[in-house]
C-alpha cells in the first residue's frame, strides 16, 4: 500500500466545527467565571451572617453604611405606618410581610421587616396585627428593600388608611412620611423579638460550594469541548493502492462480497 500509514493523523480541521467550538468555548467559560463570582459573594454574605460578636447598635452601624446581612440592635418605637408586601408564602400559603416604620432613639428612621402573616380568606381584606407601643429594644440584620420584579402594577388596595398593601417598597416611598429615611431595612432575627411574627429568615441555601461545583462542571465542559475539538480536526488521510486509486471503505465492502 503507497501512501501515508492508516495510523496517521494530519490536521484537517472542519469549519462549522470550529466555528460552534469558537462560539460556545467563551460561553462556557463566561458562566464558570459567573459562577466563581457568585461564590465569592456568598463567601462575603455567610461571613457577614457569622459576625455575631460584632452586633453594633443602630446609632453607630447607620453611620458606616452597612451592607446587607449585618446585625444590629435597635431601640426606639415602632411608628403608625406599616406596609403589607403582597405575594408572599409560606409552606404553600399566601400572606404578607410586614414592614413597620420605626423611629430608633438615635439614628435615622428605618423600615422593620417584622415577619410572615397569613393573608385572609378574601382579597379585599387585610390582615390585623397588633403593634407594640412605647419604647423598646429589637434585634435584626440589615437587608435590601424588597424590590422584585413586577409585570404589572396590581391594586395596592385601600390607601385611605393604615396598613397598606404594596408589590414592592422603595425608600423613596418611605421618605414621604419619614424624610432621611435610611435606605437599608432591618429583618428582625426571629420570632422572639418584640412585634416580630413569623421571622424565620436563614441564609441563601445554596452556599458557595454549589457554586464551586457548578463552576468546575462549566469549566469541565469548556475543557471536553477542546478536545473534542482538537480530536476531530485530526483526520486519517486517504490510502490509496498501487494504481494510485483511493481506497475507501464503501469500495473494499464491495471488493469483499465479490468474494
Amino acid at each position: 500500500m503507497i501512501g501515508t500509514p492508516a495510523a496517521v493523523r494530519v490536521w484537517q480541521p472542519n469549519l462549522r466545527l470550529l466555528l460552534f467550538s469558537g462560539l460556545m468555548l467563551p460561553l462556557l467559560l463566561g458562566l464558570g467565571i459567573w459562577q466563581l463570582d457568585r461564590a465569592s459573594e456568598k463567601t462575603r454574605q455567610l461571613e457577614l451572617w457569622r459576625r455575631q460578636a460584632e452586633q453594633l447598635d443602630w446609632s453607630v452601624l447607620w453611620q458606616q453604611q452597612p451592607q446587607s446581612g449585618q446585625p444590629v440592635v435597635l431601640s426606639g418605637r415602632y411608628g403608625d405606618h406599616s406596609w403589607l408586601l403582597d405575594n408572599r408564602t409560606r409552606d404553600g400559603v399566601a400572606g404578607y410581610e410586614v414592614m413597620t416604620l420605626f423611629h430608633p432613639v438615635a439614628g435615622p428612621p428605618v423600615v422593620v421587616n417584622r415577619g410572615w402573616v397569613r393573608a385572609p380568606a378574601r382579597r379585599q381584606n387585610l390582615p390585623v396585627f397588633p403593634t407594640p407601643q412605647g419604647e423598646l429594644r429589637v434585634a435584626g440584620r440589615v437587608a435590601d428593600f424588597p424590590q422584585p420584579p413586577v409585570l404589572a402594577q396590581t391594586p395596592p388596595g385601600p390607601q385611605s388608611g393604615w396598613p397598606r398593601r404594596v408589590q414592592t417598597l422603595a425608600p423613596a416611598d418611605v421618605a414621604v412620611l419619614a424624610p432621611g429615611v435610611a435606605n437599608r431595612i432591618v429583618r428582625l432575627e426571629s420570632p422572639l423579638q418584640p412585634g416580630a411574627f413569623r421571622a424565620d429568615w436563614v441564609p441563601d441555601r445554596m452556599g458557595p460550594q454549589t457554586h464551586y461545583g457548578y463552576a468546575t462542571q462549566w469549566f469541565l465542559m469548556a475543557a471536553v469541548l477542546v478536545v473534542l475539538t482538537v480530536f476531530a480536526s485530526y483526520r486519517r488521510p486517504p490510502a490509496y493502492d498501487q494504481k494510485g486509486t483511493p481506497i475507501t471503505t464503501k469500495g473494499a465492502n464491495n471488493d469483499n462480497d465479490n468474494g
